[in-house]
C-alpha cells in the first residue's frame, strides 16, 4: 500500500483541516509487568521455554501498521486506529 508524506486531514488540535506530516509510529518500550512477559518468565527454565505463538503457523501474514500525523500548523501530532496490511511504503 502506497501513502503519501503530506497530506490535508483534521487536526484534533487545531480543531480544522491542516496540512499534516505523516511517519511510522515507533514500538515503544516494553513495559516488564505485562502479564505475557511475567508468565514468559514463569515458564522459562530447562527445556523447550514454552510456545507463545499466537498463530500456529508463526507469524501472522499481515501486519499492523500504526502512523503519526503532525500537524504543521500547532506541531502537535496523533495517531489513528491501525489497519492491516502485507506491505506499506511513503510515495513521493
Amino acid at each position: 500500500m502506497k501513502f503519501p508524506k503530506k497530506m490535508r486531514t483534521h487536526c484534533p488540535f487545531c480543531k480544522m483541516h491542516t496540512e499534516h506530516k505523516i511517519e511510522k509510529a515507533k514500538k515503544g518500550k516494553e513495559s516488564s509487568m505485562t502479564h505475557i512477559t511475567r508468565q514468559k518468565k514463569r515458564r522459562s527454565g530447562i527445556g523447550n521455554d514454552g510456545k507463545f505463538s499466537k498463530v500456529p503457523g508463526g507469524d501472522k501474514p499481515t501486519k499492523k501498521v500504526r502512523l503519526k500525523y503532525s500537524c504543521t500548523k500547532c506541531g502537535k501530532s496523533h495517531q489513528r486506529p491501525g489497519f492491516r496490511t502485507k506491505r506499506f511504503e511513503f510515495k513521493e
